[in-house]
């Protein structure tokens, strides 16, 4: 078998509140296998932000091992965890968070002139992916320029864009009309399952989490199916 794109190992992640101590993650497990598409279906303050941020090494859990693509974080110096990070994981939040003043194009080059690639290539990847998700005669407008579908689609684009083993998303679509969101959703189903990425992706949206291959929630800390 292939090593997992994803594991978690045990675990934990606490915060200080007040005099006591908050245990927002309690002995999380989690093997996630390339192509494997999950969703988090859990209430808001359950934790789900948490284990987004800590199985993208965005946060350092307390506990416990955060494993991508078979490399334990716990192991790697900051400049290889942040390597690691740019390299192999890729981010999509509700809101695009899309650069105002570049292009469609440009946010989806950058990251990839950021990580190394040649200007001239990843211009061709940046196109490449636009146009599969349908955005060909979008390449050279502003966000501010897109609809809402549209700028989230680009920043989809640019997470896939240094072909991460790891997509996390976190309520890709819950700032979209239900129309646009199903649009939205079929296409980064459509492109993560070409790509073999292994996507966990947090929604609200039950119609949409069932068509993925699990579904989990997070009960006492602790990553559960639903």
């Amino acid at each position: 078998m292939s090593e997992p794109a994803l594991h978690l190992d045990g675990v934990v992640r606490r915060y200080r509140s007040g005099d006591g101590v908050l245990d927002v993650l309690s002995g999380a497990d989690l093997a996630l296998a390339p192509g494997e598409i999950v969703a988090l279906v859990a209430p808001s303050g359950s934790g789900k932000s948490t284990l987004l941020h800590v199985a993208g090494l965005l946060d350092a859990p307390d506990a416990g091992a955060v494993r991508i693509d078979g490399r334990d974080a716990a192991r790697l110096a900051d400049a290889e965890r942040t390597r690691l990070r740019r390299h192999a994981v890729g981010f999509v939040y509700q809101f695009h968070h899309l650069l105002a003043e570049f292009t469609a194009l440009e946010n989806v080059v950058l990251p990839q002139m950021i990580a190394g690639r040649t200007r001239r290539d990843a211009a061709t990847r940046a196109a490449t992916l636009l146009d599969g998700f349908g955005l060909s005669h979008r390449h050279h407008h502003l966000p501010g320029k897109l609809s809402g579908g549209e700028q989230q689609r680009v920043a989809i684009a640019r997470a896939l864009a240094n072909a991460p083993r790891l997509l996390l998303a976190d309520e890709p679509t819950g700032n979209l009309d239900a129309a646009t969101a199903e649009t939205v959703f079929t296409e980064l189903l459509r492109t993560v399952r070409e790509q073999r990425v292994a996507a966990l992706i947090a929604t609200h949206n039950r119609d949409l989490a069932d068509r993925m291959d699990r579904v989990l929630t997070l009960r006492e800390g602790r990553i559960v199916p639903l």
